[in-house]
């Protein structure tokens, strides 16, 4: 099991930047998947970006392709979501997720059903 802990995010204007981190606890971190979703007012929840157990391997939604960086520190149990070029329809809250059932996978999964560890979520509004 992992235990999940976001911060950063926030309030910033279109255009801007935000950085998130999620510090995880637990002796499985550095080999499970990693993930960043979220959940606009109103929709459903959705894939962000996703990371391999080393760091190695990322994937992206097409919405955000270009404009996130997903990348984790194995050391510090930390991954970041580094989000650029923010848009008002990127405001959603945004969770953490890992999949800690399945070590070493170097396919990664968009599905939640596959991530079964998740944080409690931070705010990310953008502005116009």
């Amino acid at each position: 099991q992992v235990q999940l802990v976001e911060s950063g995010g926030g309030l910033v204007q279109a255009g801007g930047s935000l950085r998130l981190s999620c510090a995880a606890s637990g002796r499985t971190f550095s080999t499970s998947t990693m993930a960043w979703f979220r959940q606009a007012p109103g929709k459903e929840r959705e894939f962000v970006a996703a990371v391999s157990w080393s760091g190695g391997i990322t994937d992206y939604s097409d919405s955000v392709k270009g404009r996130f960086t997903i990348a984790r520190d194995n050391a510090k149990n930390t991954v970041f979501l580094q989000m650029n070029s923010l848009q008002p329809d990127d405001t959603a809250i945004y969770y953490c997720a890992a999949d800690s059932r399945r070590a070493l996978r170097v396919r990664l999964t968009q599905m939640q059903t596959d991530y079964n560890n998740w944080g409690e979520g931070r705010q990310v509004t953008v502005s116009t």
